[in-house]
């Protein structure tokens, strides 16, 4: 039984550029704040162009290059080689997604490089195999700037080996339409939502990066189409979701007040 295709609400020319990149066998980055939609695009693209599930790696400071590659494990008597999730997209010509690349240690991510230019090769070391990546496959890897430091961002030769799509949160209609279909509020109540997530971005003086995230609006609904009540909701998902300041969390409840009378 074929999977649901993931919902997905373009805001601008994106499903068409990562189409193109894909054709040209380009791999991508998908760069933006948290909640904005970067993994549901992704997984609505693999389903779109794929039709199967793609391989998505959380990626986060212990992650090491035999995490991704593989590793030699134990057997009964021996030692059977096994492919890391890197390796079996490279072999089967899915999407390999590494989300939150810039958690991952740096000597880890070099192993991605052979496959980001017009080698599209994986040396596998422990075996002597030099990998040929499928002509399907696709390498894409995500991250959040507004998290970005010295130490934790992408090294100049790892990002200028992929083709760059920004994200950021949509505009108060298009969140409306996406809050209202994920959530199952009512138009009005979800317009209201995405308002109060616009002015709860606009907070940058009270030390807010990347504000309230769609998905945190869309959690908001959930709770509220459950039997929640709506100011309750807010409190839960977002006020005290997004900052433990007394203060900050007083500017948000101030939003709330204003939007949900």
């Amino acid at each position: 039984m074929a999977a649901p295709e993931p919902w997905y609400l373009p805001v601008g020319d994106e499903v068409q550029v990562f189409e193109a990149a894909r054709r040209a066998r380009l791999p991508v980055l998908l760069k933006g704040p948290t909640g904005c939609g970067k993994t549901r695009f992704i997984e609505h693209m693999a389903w779109r162009l794929w039709g199967q599930p793609l391989v998505t790696v959380a990626c986060h400071e212990d992650l090491t290059a035999n995490d991704l590659v593989g590793r030699y494990l134990l057997s009964a008597d021996s030692t059977v080689w096994t492919d890391g999730p890197l390796t079996r997209a490279v072999r089967t010509g899915a999407i390999c997604y590494l989300d939150e690349v810039v958690e991952a240690r740096k000597d880890t991510t070099v192993v991605i490089h052979p496959l980001t230019d017009h080698r599209r090769m994986l040396p596998i070391e422990k075996t002597g195999e030099l990998l040929e990546a499928h002509p399907d496959f696709l390498l894409v890897i995500s991250y959040n700037p507004g998290y970005q430091s010295s130490l934790k961002d992408l090294k100049p030769s790892t990002r200028q080996r992929f083709v760059s799509l920004e994200f950021n949160y949509p505009a108060v209609d298009v969140e409306a339409t996406i809050v209202a279909h994920e959530s199952g509020v009512d138009a009005a109540m979800a317009h209201r939502l995405a308002t109060i997530g616009d002015k709860v971005r606009a907070l940058r003086e009270h030390g807010l990066t990347d504000g309230v995230s769609t998905r945190l609006l869309v959690y908001t609904g959930q709770l509220i189409a459950g039997g929640i009540a709506p100011r309750r909701a807010c409190d839960i998902a977002i006020t005290h979701a997004i900052s433990d300041e007394p203060d900050v969390q007083q500017a948000l409840a101030d939003i709330v007040d204003v939007l949900l009378p």
